[in-house]
């Protein structure tokens, strides 16, 4: 398994990809109006990092490096549970200049246990469009 930055030749499989894990874990969500073309909107003005294995992309990263922030981490659901969530996140933690930063949806319990068993921490919490999030730090 490799982490690599992104290339215009990922964008298709990454749309797929994200419309994929959204429907399979956003679950309190209407999935109805949601497009292929939403991983463009997403990830506009992100730098975006790729974990691939064997040539087969599974799953994605996109942070806003000035900000140390953590914008979105999705891993193909056939591929998780099989490190690739880890990796991503120790690529973009190491890619920190300082406290690190993200939003994570409060009905998403999966990831934010991922996301405290690799040292975030809850800082405060929020609502969004989406519903209400839990804001985490990550302390180098």
């Amino acid at each position: 398994m490799k982490i690599r930055p992104f290339t215009e030749a990922d964008r298709p499989f990454l749309r797929t990809l994200f419309l994929a894990s959204r429907k399979a874990n956003w679950h309190w969500l209407d999935e109805s109006e949601w497009q292929l073309e939403d991983f463009d909107r997403a990830t506009l003005g992100e730098r975006i990092l790729v974990a691939e294995d064997n040539g087969h992309r599974t799953g994605f990263a996109a942070v806003l490096p000035n900000d140390n922030f953590l914008h979105s981490l999705f891993v193909d659901p056939d591929w998780q549970g099989k490190g690739v969530g880890r990796l991503l996140l120790q690529a973009v933690q190491n890619d920190f200049t300082s406290t690190g930063a993200l939003k994570c949806m409060k009905a998403n319990t999966l990831a934010v246990a991922f996301y405290q068993h690799h040292g975030w921490e809850v800082v405060s919490d929020g609502e969004s469009e989406h519903g209400e999030y839990w804001l985490m730090h990550y302390v180098l």
